[in-house]
């Protein structure tokens, strides 16, 4: 699967999942057990916001902290809309991916970062809808292809924080379950 075809599923499959949110359910528990569902949306929105400025190109110190706290206010899913529009443009300007982007590790290829975006929206594309009770299944091409992406380098980021240690299911289990159980989730 080439990686702009990953991006838009997996863009697909969160947006989905955005728009079935309820008025009710902001405030619902997600697999991210700190995280709520308005916490959760307003991460991935949040990384979103970003995107367009960092695959122009600049750096951390630039961007600054326009995008701390709350990004969503009264508007979540407005919000969430017009934030992927800008990123998706973004990641669809020709050759987007070809230099380096600046992250808080430094700086890294942008197709790195492409990946990592596209693995945090497919992932938490399956918390959302955990969260709100939401058909979990996601394409399973995109994930296979984040499973295979992420598989080599997850033990590196046990121990960072951002994810529970993997939770064990057996080999022959569906790819989308031993990709959230290797992100710490509970299939």
């Amino acid at each position: 699967m080439d990686q702009i075809g990953a991006y838009d599923k997996a863009l697909r499959e969160f947006d989905t999942r955005v728009h079935h949110v309820e008025p009710a359910q902001w405030r619902d528990a997600t697999p991210c057990t700190a995280w709520s569902v308005k916490d959760l949306v307003n991460h991935v929105t949040g990384e979103h916001l970003w995107a367009p400025w960092l695959l122009r190109g600049a750096t951390l110190t630039e961007v600054g902290d326009r995008f701390d706290g709350d990004v969503l206010g009264d508007d979540p899913v407005g919000v969430w809309d017009r934030a992927a529009a800008a990123s998706r443009e973004a990641f669809h300007v020709p050759g987007a991916l070809n230099g380096r982007v600046h992250v808080t590790g430094g700086r890294i290829a942008a197709e790195d970062y492409g990946w990592q975006m596209i693995g945090d929206l497919t992932v938490h594309a399956w918390d959302l809808a955990r969260g709100i009770g939401d058909d979990d299944r996601m394409d399973e091409d995109l994930a296979r292809e984040v499973y295979d992406r992420i598989a080599p380098q997850a033990s590196a980021w046990q121990g960072s924080g951002m994810f529970a240690p993997p939770v064990d299911v057996p080999d022959d289990a569906p790819v989308q379950d031993r990709l959230v159980a290797l992100l710490g989730r509970t299939p």
